[in-house]
């Protein structure tokens, strides 16, 4: 009885768990950053946001590639998170105030490096 009982309990976990993956997308999002802090602060910020599961930003090619939950956020609550970070996501401006409180080697006018 309690092989059957643990037999089904970790049936319906796995089912649960399968679901749960289903709800997983991804988004590429192309941003301004362009150094090791930048991605840093991105990548940190994202990861504390609801629904995240990963993020990965790749410097060379400038784009942030998202992992999260379609259940618990939409990539346009994950582009105005990097808004809101001070760096343009996709074509949208960041948010003015953030991007002046980044240090200067991580704003726009900066020069790669």
């Amino acid at each position: 009885m309690k092989k059957t009982l643990l037999t089904f309990v970790l049936a319906i976990l796995a089912v649960f768990n399968v679901a749960q993956a289903n709800d997983d997308k991804v988004v590429k999002i192309k941003t301004t950053a362009i150094c090791e802090m930048c991605k840093a602060r991105i990548e940190r910020t994202l990861g504390l946001s609801k629904g995240v599961k990963e993020s990965n930003l790749n410097l060379k090619e400038n784009v942030i590639t998202v992992t999260y939950n379609a259940n618990k956020t939409t990539p346009e609550a994950i582009r105005k998170t990097i808004i809101n970070t001070g760096y343009d996501a996709d074509g949208q401006v960041a948010n003015q105030k953030a991007h002046d409180k980044l240090p200067s080697c991580c704003r726009k006018t900066a020069t790669p490096h």
